[in-house]
């Protein structure tokens, strides 16, 4: 009979086989290269919902698996930097996200790479079907066409008389431009004036909200690694401005945000894991099909609220999967 610590040992020991085909040959630990698109703390939780995932599944950073980490800091020069940096260190899997997942692709065509978050990744051309990505590429993907017009009906819920709305886009970014295509669309529907503010680099923000000033009655911010690593900036000058914000990601409602509507990045980083484990483990990425989201959260802001003098319809605020006040 073994003993408890044992028995752990020997699970510490069983997560490491069958490691991928280049770790065996060199001896050395699987690694994976984490490229983050933004910054260490806007994907803090992400990172950690990743790594507590890896553990899960019996992956013990610095143990079994040796992890990477670097931030392009929403800047896809860096991205391309990192991306053939560790082409070059030889990682076994890299880990990254729609934002500078071209970066990734375009470093290498054989090293397999895990997307958390990319918004269509077929349309983009990183797969070649959910179903049957091929290729060295899979991971999760949002789909989420119709979350423009839902993110709009909820910003309406709180500003009923809305007639123009701003947008802000990182146009530097298929992604993002895609989704001023969503949010223009929706908005014809609900009869509301867009203008866009298309923007490249940080700098570019203090003139987006001298922009906005002029009749804006709110702002649809598109989801980017850079207006990510921005946040804080982006809603102080939106509080500063009376300029209610929508977002898709939470961590903009946290860094002061109005309001957020999407996908539970988290939940999407914890399933990458998954992906990153099957792939160490012998798999091909291209074998294994493309997910889809399953989790969306609601998030509002009341100290933002308040500070916008905007009351909160109670219905929204019931539906809300988390109210930070």
């Amino acid at each position: 009979m073994i003993g408890r610590r044992e028995f752990i040992t020997l699970l510490g020991g069983a997560a490491a086989w069958p490691l991928s085909a280049s770790a065996q040959q060199s001896g050395k630990l699987p690694t994976i290269g984490f490229l983050g698109g933004a910054t260490a703390s806007a994907w803090s939780s992400w990172s950690a919902a990743f790594v507590q995932r890896l553990r899960e599944l019996g992956w013990s950073e610095g143990r079994t698996v040796l992890i990477e980490y670097r931030w392009a800091e929403g800047r896809h020069e860096r991205a391309a930097e990192i991306a053939a940096e560790f082409v070059r260190l030889k990682v076994d899997v890299i880990l990254t996200s729609g934002g500078v997942l071209l970066a990734a692709k375009q470093a290498t065509s054989t090293i397999p790479i895990v997307f958390a978050v990319a918004n269509d990744p077929v349309g983009a051309g990183f797969v070649s079907s959910l179903a049957r990505p091929g290729g060295n590429i899979t991971g999760l993907s949002l789909q989420t066409t119709d979350l423009a017009a839902k993110r709009l009906e909820l910003l309406r819920e709180v500003v009923p008389s809305i007639h123009r709305l701003g947008v802000l886009a990182n146009i530097g970014n298929a992604a993002a431009v895609a989704e001023i295509d969503e949010v223009q669309a929706a908005a014809r529907v609900l009869d509301i004036e867009v203008a866009v503010f298309e923007m490249r680099r940080p700098e570019e923000i203090t003139s987006a909200f001298a922009t906005f000033r002029n009749g804006t009655e709110a702002i649809y911010v598109c989801t980017d690694p850079l207006v990510l690593a921005q946040r804080a900036r982006i809603n102080t000058l939106a509080v500063a401005a009376r300029l209610p914000t929508i977002y898709g990601p939470r961590e903009h409602v946290e860094a002061g945000g109005l309001m957020s509507y999407g996908a539970n990045f988290p939940d999407l980083f914890r399933r990458a894991a998954d992906l990153v484990d099957k792939i160490l483990r012998g798999a091909k990425p291209g074998d294994l099909p493309v997910e889809q989201p399953t989790k969306f959260d609601l998030v509002v802001n009341l100290t933002t609220a308040k500070a916008l003098g905007l009351e909160i319809p109670p219905t929204l605020l019931a539906r809300a999967d988390e109210v930070i006040e």
